[in-house]
């Protein structure tokens, strides 16, 4: 502690981020702006090392907002895919187009932007060497002088006053503060890719769009979904949602590691076979996601030099909210670390208000995926 003209001020913490995902890199470029001492940790081996996923539609309230406050929003704008921003719902058994949101060009307050290209965005303000790449955390500790000691699994150990978990729903970080887990929430969505597909795949790129289609399985087909992104570079990404069966166990990422296109048609009877060519025609799979959550109103008592952000907070069921959230998240609490005097109060205060909105939006999130896919309960939230 130090004292200026009679008031008593805390230090500028030394500050590890786990994770330099979209959320972690709000804070670290508000952090690193504001004069604080900040490294990220982050287990990809590089940028480029992992795909990142899909395109993001990046809100104005909390998306966009977290952008202005970093100081990076009209770099954003410039870079955003505006013309993607399309919406098709369509019947699962015919194949008609239930309904069609194409806004006129240069409309639309949704801008779309493939992850990677937004983690380049977010990594340029940043001097180098503030990323660590390569490095996974194992545990967070306190250390006898009241730091936090973060030992990374190579071995490393690196000392700090706070640590911002923003390391996604396996997050580290959240076991040095609860026992509370994601739990499975019974669906798993394979990704799929096709590439070049407006000259190889004409149909398909005319039926997504330059946006986002959707089409949930009613009655029969209850349980089951097909969504589709268009990305940049003549990239479609599609994803095939099911509930599974009693024998894919909770772990199906190892169940269905063999499972292959056919496999994945025959979890879909009945569905038109204009919407089934997305996983015919697709160029191969991708990626097995069983979706997770934490229990709606997950919170955990306020620690000393320890917070989370993001999916390691509150991670929900994908619709559409999670990335602007964490955004939002890593944002408000850069900006309250660097405006209070007291920056371990201003974290716990922010901490309580995060958790706050996250419960409420946490709550109507799983409610509707639950009824999108006819379930019973999702990751904590009971059955009404």
């Amino acid at each position: 502690m130090k004292r200026i003209k009679g008031i008593e001020m805390s230090h500028k913490p030394a500050i590890v981020i786990a994770g330099a995902g979209p959320a972690g890199l709000v804070a670290a470029n508000m952090l690193h702006r504001d004069g604080f001492d900040v490294t990220v940790f982050e287990a990809d081996a590089s940028v480029t090392s992992r795909d990142q996923g899909g395109m993001l539609d990046l809100h104005v309230p909390d998306g966009q907002l977290a952008l202005k406050k970093a100081g990076l929003f009209d770099a954003f704008m410039a870079i955003a895919r505006h013309h993607d921003q399309e919406l098709r719902d369509i019947d699962w058994a015919t194949g008609a187009v239930l309904l069609e949101d194409i806004p006129a060009p240069g409309t639309g307050d949704r801008p779309e932007i493939d992850r990677l290209v937004l983690r380049e965005l977010l990594l340029t303000p940043l001097p180098a060497g503030m990323v660590v790449w390569g490095a996974r955390i194992a545990r967070v500790t306190r250390t006898p002088g009241g730091r936090c000691a973060v030992r990374l699994h190579d071995g490393r150990t690196h000392e700090c006053d706070l640590v911002i978990g923003a390391d996604g729903a396996g997050s580290a970080v959240r076991a040095a503060l609860t026992d509370v887990r994601p739990s499975y929430s019974g669906v798993t969505f394979v990704e799929l890719w096709m590439t070049d597909v407006d000259r190889r795949h004409p149909a398909i790129a005319k039926r997504v769009g330059h946006g986002t289609l959707m089409s949930l399985g009613t009655g029969q087909a209850l349980g089951t979904a097909l969504f589709a992104q268009r990305n940049g570079n003549a990239v479609v990404r599609s994803y095939a949602a099911f509930r599974t069966h009693a024998d894919d166990t909770d772990r199906p990422e190892k169940a269905l590691a063999n499972l292959t296109k056919q496999d994945l048609l025959a979890r879909f009877p009945g569905w038109s076979p204009t919407l089934l060519t997305l996983i015919e025609d697709a160029d191969r799979i991708a990626a097995i996601r069983p979706i997770v959550g934490l229990p709606v109103g997950t919170r955990w008592p306020a620690t000393p030099g320890l917070t989370l952000i993001g999916d390691a907070a509150h991670v929900t069921p994908p619709m559409g909210v999670g990335v602007n959230l964490a955004m939002l998240d890593a944002a408000e609490l850069a900006q309250a670390i660097a405006s209070q005097t007291d920056w371990q109060a201003a974290v716990h205060a922010q901490e309580r208000a995060m958790l706050d909105r996250a419960a409420e939006t946490s709550a109507e999130c799983t409610s509707a995926f639950r009824e999108w896919f006819g379930l019973a309960s999702v990751a904590g939230l009971p059955a009404q």
